[in-house]
């Protein structure tokens, strides 16, 4: 939803309606997460997708069918073996898509949840996807830490769900939870698809030179929050990174310090040291690698570069633990030398370690492409 909610707030605030598809819950080999998004507007415009192509054409006719008055509606998609031409995922995975219509009407806790998003404030919404009751389909509960608006149908069903899509909430996660017509613990007749919109993972970058641009555009098109960070104000300015979220001028170690003891950096956060310089470079990770949780920690530079830097590294007192921490030299061999080449290969790397991935061309590899996202269905039993 993140990705269309741009176009979603625009026509919530012109009195219009939009169809919203949303993947709800995957299977195998999908080609989209759940959580991914596709918006077909009031004039027929659409945005965003949930599949890569494979079966966006039936989600639009179903799309139009909901702007003409059509109630919401839980749709499957897999691969047909009967028809070759029948719509389906050619990937051979099968998802679940949630087709609905927003509007004041229908959504009103929208704009207060656009602006949370924006604000970087964790949030989540609980929506019914089915039920055997019609009416409570499309119904739907937006959670703010303890603070819950809407309702799914009856206190018991709101009071079960909020609290089980807060504990979602805090790790960040999606997925599909299942209950009793009421909200029971036991049953599965209700699903709820709980989306949770956690603030944007961080991906700080220090020095400012041209490698930084580049691999700071790449961050912020693969959805971090990017802030360049360098001592010197000459170089760290908005204008040479205009892609960057915030340019901080300080001095690295002490500005990943400072954000550590408030409470802002997290297993997410990923450090890219760009430097090449040991005043800047010793002492920003004496402080990266000795956090309890970063998602990522890599240091550019040549193998003889990487040999000083350990060898200081070990002089200020660092472990072996430590320095296994640290990525050097950071990113894939690809083979590139320039700017955007190497970024290219940094954050290569950084969805590789993200996601489990090898690095190896696909065509050297076997099993499935697409590995699960963990938003399964999940049935909740707790006495």
């Amino acid at each position: 939803m993140r990705e269309v909610l741009c176009d979603l707030i625009n026509v919530w605030h012109t009195g219009g309606t939009a169809a919203m598809a949303t993947v709800v819950r995957t299977f195998q080999s999908a080609p989209r997460p759940a959580g991914a998004a596709m918006v077909v507007g009031p004039d027929g415009a659409v945005s965003g997708s949930v599949s890569g192509g494979c079966v966006e054409g039936a989600v639009y006719d179903l799309g139009t069918e909901v702007l003409a008055g059509s109630p919401p509606q839980l749709q499957r998609y897999g691969v047909s073996a009967d028809d070759a031409f029948a719509v389906g995922l050619t990937c051979g995975g099968t998802l679940d898509i949630f087709i609905e219509p927003v509007s004041r009407a229908t959504y009103p806790e929208l704009e207060a949840l656009h602006r949370d998003i924006e604000a970087h404030v964790p949030a989540a919404t609980a929506t019914v996807i089915a039920h055997p009751d019609a009416q409570w389909v499309g119904r739907r509960l937006v959670i703010r830490g303890d603070d819950v608006t809407g309702s799914l149908g009856s206190a018991r069903a709101d009071a079960a769900v909020s609290d089980d899509a807060k504990g979602l909430l805090d790790v960040g996660r999606s997925a599909v939870l299942t209950y009793g017509p009421d909200g029971e613990r036991l049953g599965d007749a209700m699903e709820v698809f709980v989306a949770s919109f956690a603030p944007r993972p961080r991906m700080l970058v220090f020095g400012a030179i041209d490698f930084a641009a580049a691999v700071a555009r790449q961050g912020a098109m693969l959805g971090y929050r990017v802030t360049v960070c360098d001592a010197r104000p000459v170089f760290a300015t908005v204008a040479r990174f205009p892609d960057a979220d915030e340019v901080v001028v300080d001095w690295p170690h002490r500005y990943l310090a400072d954000q550590a003891s408030a409470g802002k950096i997290d297993g997410r956060t990923v450090i890219c040291l760009l430097t090449h310089d040991p005043k800047f470079d010793v002492p920003l990770l004496e402080v990266a690698l000795r956090l309890p949780a970063v998602g990522y920690i890599g240091a550019m530079g040549s193998r003889r570069t990487h040999d000083e830097r350990i060898a200081r590294l070990r002089t200020a007192g660092l472990s072996a633990d430590e320095l296994a921490r640290l990525t050097s030299p950071t990113g894939l061999d690809l083979g590139g030398r320039t700017p955007e080449e190497t970024a290219v290969s940094i954050v290569a790397e950084i969805i590789a370690r993200r996601c489990g991935g090898s690095g190896r061309p696909l065509s050297l590899t076997g099993g499935a492409i697409h590995r699960p996202d963990g938003t399964e269905s999940l049935s909740v039993r707790r006495g």
